[in-house]
């Protein structure tokens, strides 16, 4: 009898161990918002984090469901719903978008998230102006804008008696209105005429980066919008074809064809929300865990685009390639 059943036990045990739900394997959602090469290395150091302290899919210590909304806000709104039904023991969120939409639709499954800005600035704070229970990770403010385009000035002449620097923002993104309002105050400091148009969705991007292009703009400035990373390469393309430079406060944007950028490592930044992560799966708690603010950053320039300006960019930022 034994010998009889004995191969319906190891297929039985077979499937269990395969099973993304296995009660005895925590199982993480990680939410993107859309594509994007910058905020991908935000989740890879995430998952290297994981893995770095023992939580891996190769190493059978963790079961992943990984979902992209490439961009959609209700299929975002889906995917989160989707992890609760799945119960999942942890959601991950990239970028700001996801953790919006994932604290608004759960207050039990703890939320860390990456690549995304306060939650004063991303306004989910409650009526005492406290931050969601559930809500850990790392997030950035907005001090690190002044620096990047403080920069603007001294590297880039005016072509008349004023410099004109553009740029564009999503009105329905939180922080990319608070940017706005932050980079106009700073403007007025620095005597720069600030043009800026506002976008809806990365399919105006082209049309707008080229109406901005008229203006007579000697500089572009990318802030921390997601429309922005997402449509990247166009406003490159578009402005690289118009000889304007292009600066940001995003390091990671540096690689894709900015000048320079004093921001958040990616990377980093999503190991930094990885290490909490793995706190919290080794204990089963989130005791001593709290939303921190991110570590490192880095002065980083382009030295083939800085070349091609004719730009000398300051001995303290690193030269990338």
């Amino acid at each position: 009898m034994i010998k009889k059943y004995t191969p319906i036990i190891i297929v039985t045990l077979l499937i269990l161990s395969c099973n993304p739900n296995n009660k005895n394997i925590p199982t993480l959602g990680f939410a993107d918002a859309f594509e994007d090469n910058t905020i991908e290395q935000a989740k890879n150091g995430f998952l290297d984090a994981l893995k770095k302290n023992g939580f891996s899919e190769e190493q059978k210590t963790l079961n992943v469901i990984y979902r992209n909304a490439q961009g959609n806000i209700p299929t975002l709104t889906q995917i989160v719903k989707y992890f609760i039904a799945q119960k999942v023991t942890l959601i991950a969120t990239n970028p700001s978008l996801s953790t919006i939409t994932a604290v608004q639709n759960t207050k039990n499954i703890p939320v860390f998230m990456m690549v995304s800005p306060t939650p004063a600035l991303m306004k989910v704070l409650d009526d005492k102006g406290n931050a969601p229970a559930n809500l850990f990770g790392v997030s950035e403010e907005l001090n690190y804008i002044d620096t990047s385009f403080s920069l603007i000035p001294k590297l880039v002449k005016p072509k008349a008696a004023q410099l004109n620097v553009g740029m564009i923002y999503n009105q329905s993104e939180p922080q990319s209105v608070e940017a706005l309002k932050r980079i106009k105050s700073l403007s007025a400091q620095l005597n720069i005429n600030l043009v800026s148009l506002p976008v809806n969705s990365s399919a105006d991007v082209q049309l707008v980066t080229q109406s901005l292009l008229t203006k007579n703009i000697d500089a572009f400035f990318a802030n921390p919008d997601n429309t922005v990373f997402a449509s990247f390469e166009t406003i490159i393309k578009s402005c690289n074809n118009a000889k304007v430079p292009v600066f940001t406060s995003e390091a990671g944007l540096v690689a894709r064809g900015a000048v320079a950028a004093y921001g958040a490592d990616m990377y980093q930044w999503g190991y930094q929300s990885g290490e909490q992560a793995a706190q919290f799966l080794k204990t089963n708690s989130t005791n001593n865990i709290h939303w921190e603010m991110v570590k490192i950053r880095k002065k980083v320039f382009n030295q083939t685009i800085a070349q091609q300006y004719n730009i000398n960019v300051p001995q303290d930022f690193e030269a990338i390639k």
